[in-house]
């Protein structure tokens, strides 16, 4: 048992501080309990992790979670079908839009509706564009925890670029709720393929250039290869799914093995490394991005006309005026300035808060988020409130593999095994 000793001070900067000691053992070796987090700049002021060590190294850790829990599942209980959107900004906040696109897709899937082919092509382009920001940070605040700062300002440049892209089109920036069940809240804009591609054009280069940078600094390498291996075997049994699963090999991929949005239709490869450490995780996500490029690419050749949203006043809130070519709301749907018809639906959808009403049942559905997999049990009683809502976050399944991957490295290697696993505290408390 632990002999308890009061605080000792602090070790190792901010955020690790040592608490007890730990009796001698047969050699007179002793070991200390250290707290790491959630002060400390690389667990994001929400992350806690209890630490024992022998010397420097890690003899065990065990992660204390909790610290940003919102009850985001819970408040989905008291709020419409179409509120719940905002809530689902607010769990991966590094990449909103995969959230709103990810709920939605659950919703439809309840309500036995498909979303109309512009919408899929546009939701399809604003998932990978969510997909290369969270990427960037991630790859950048993983280059700063290891010393590489210039780094992490170039991948937050290119971040800036894509929050200008989203809030030139839903008017946000970090929460979007852009994402409405039955396809988004408005089209896009005439000029959108020029703002993407112009940001396209350069991404794919500074990736190139942050590889450059990285890949052969011995710095970077020295303390991210061969750090915190996680095996095939083991992401399979502990759940682990996205870049970190197939950085050890795993290759599933929901948007090839459970296509959804017309995925199919895009040609794309599914980067896989056999690895498992801390640089096949920064490696994967550069391949991801370049990857995520190519697919925005076929998306905006192809973005088809018509309207955005589905064709039914039950589900989707009629137009206002009904614009002229007709192309960008549902063919035939009336607007509330015109017909009593849509006007009734705006009222009860606006003032009574009947909204949408899914038959009783339950469903799961999950989308390939930049983390992995994204998935959201909804529970229906027929009414316009889900009776239950599951999130699956992949930021829980993939931190549980945290201490595994800490066991025997040295303590500064376990910012850099954080780094790489790029937990969303957002997603992981709820």
């Amino acid at each position: 048992m632990p002999e308890y000793m009061g605080t000792l001070g602090a070790l190792g900067g901010r955020g690790m501080h040592v608490e007890q000691v730990l009796e001698e053992g047969d050699l007179g070796a002793k070991r200390m309990i250290l707290n790491f987090g959630p002060q400390h700049p690389a667990t994001h002021g929400t992350l806690r992790n209890i630490v024992q060590l022998d010397g420097e190294r890690v003899a065990s850790t065990e992660p204390d979670i909790g610290f940003l829990h919102s009850g985001f599942e819970k408040q989905a209980e008291s709020h419409t079908y179409e509120q719940v959107v905002t809530i689902t900004d607010r769990t991966n906040y590094m990449s909103a839009i995969n959230n709103n696109i990810g709920y939605c897709h659950a919703v439809e899937k309840l309500l036995g509706i498909d979303v109309t082919p512009r919408c899929k092509a546009v939701r399809v382009i604003l998932s990978e564009l969510g997909r290369i920001q969270d990427h960037f940070v991630c790859v950048g605040l993983m280059a700063m925890d290891l010393g590489a700062f210039s780094v992490m300002l170039w991948a937050w440049i290119e971040r800036e670029k894509v929050y200008d892209i989203l809030e030139y089109i839903t008017g946000g920036r970090l929460t979007l709720s852009y994402g409405r069940v039955g396809g988004l809240a408005r089209d896009i804009p005439e000029d959108f393929e020029t703002w993407v591609r112009a940001f396209c054009s350069k991404a794919g280069k500074i990736c190139d250039e942050i590889e450059f940078m990285l890949s052969e600094n011995k710095i970077f390498t020295d303390r991210s290869r061969g750090i915190g291996v996680l095996t095939r075997e083991q992401a399979i049994a502990w759940g682990v799914t996205g870049p970190i699963a197939r950085a050890a090999g795993v290759t599933r991929d929901l948007r090839k093995s459970e296509p959804y949005f017309s995925y199919e239709q895009y040609e794309f490869e599914v980067p896989v490394f056999k690895e498992g450490d801390t640089y096949a995780r920064y490696k994967i996500r550069l391949d991801e991005m370049r990857q995520s490029l190519r697919i925005i690419d076929q998306a905006l050749k192809n973005i088809p006309d018509g309207p955005i949203l589905v064709d039914d006043p039950r589900i989707v809130l009629p137009p206002k005026v009904q614009l002229r070519n007709n192309l960008k709301t549902p063919a035939g749907m009336a607007s509330s300035h015109s017909s009593i018809e849509a006007h009734i639906f705006h009222f009860k959808h606006y003032m009574l808060g009947h909204g949408i009403r899914p038959p009783k049942g339950e469903i799961y559905a999950a989308t390939e988020s930049p983390n992995g997999e994204l998935g959201y049990y909804l529970v229906s009683d027929g009414t316009e409130r889900p009776w239950r809502m599951r999130i699956r976050p992949p930021s829980f399944y993939n931190y549980q593999v945290y201490p595994e991957l800490c066991r025997g490295v040295m303590l500064p290697d376990m910012v850099a095994i954080m780094a790489g696993l790029n937990v969303i505290a957002g997603e992981l408390d709820r």
